[in-house]
């Protein structure tokens, strides 16, 4: 019997079931990618190492399309900073049920890494040194990792049990569409935390 002329799995076709899975129910694993696949389990340690591996590799897939590293470099720092953050939450826009798991591991994956190079230059650039630099990195995962798993909260995120709140209540009353309101909050974080950086090496420059 002639060999298929395509092989029936590729370390493409092992992250896109496992994405598909995650998607769907907010995690994955070997058994369940190889029958989404329609391989044996043991056929897939012949193209990745095992669960860690198949992480960096959609942590790579998120972030491969996003993150815009050619541009950067000739915008202000503030400028340069909006964008990769932005590019960060918006690669996660697609499987925002993915972030958990990648908070749980050693980002390791060299595209990804890259990000952070970005990110870590851009803060250089604007003045921080050293330790702030660390903390600063550490400050802005965190927010777009928050922001990232906001896009996949539920349509009503609070839901006051009767009317003995009434200054959420009024906060909720100008709630906009679901959608909107994600998109919302993380502008006004990202312009918090950019505002935020520029008050502090203003603070210590004077």
């Amino acid at each position: 019997m002639a060999r298929p002329s395509e092989p029936l799995i590729t370390v493409e076709a092992v992250t896109d079931a496992a994405l598909e899975l995650v998607d769907e129910s907010g995690d994955f694993s070997l058994p369940r990618v190889a029958r989404r696949i329609g391989v044996t389990q043991s056929s897939i340690y012949h193209h990745v190492k095992g669960r860690d591996e198949i992480v960096e590799l959609m942590r790579r897939r998120v972030i491969e399309t996003a993150a815009p590293r050619a541009v950067v470099g000739d915008l202000p720092w503030d400028d340069a900073l909006r964008t990769l953050v932005r590019a960060y939450r918006d690669g996660f826009a697609r499987h925002p049920r993915l972030a958990p798991l990648l908070v749980q591991q050693t980002v390791q994956d060299d595209l990804v890494i890259g990000l952070y190079e970005d990110i870590a230059l851009t803060l250089e650039r604007a003045g921080f040194a050293g330790g702030e630099v660390l903390a600063a990195i550490s400050t802005v995962d965190a927010f777009a990792i928050g922001a990232a798993l906001d896009l996949a909260a539920p349509d009503v995120v609070w839901a006051p049990p009767g009317e003995g709140y009434p200054t959420l209540a009024r906060a909720l009353s100008h709630a906009p569409a679901p959608a909107q309101r994600a998109e919302d909050a993380f502008e006004f974080g990202l312009d918090i935390l950019v505002e935020g950086l520029r008050a502090r090496l203003s603070a210590r420059r004077g």
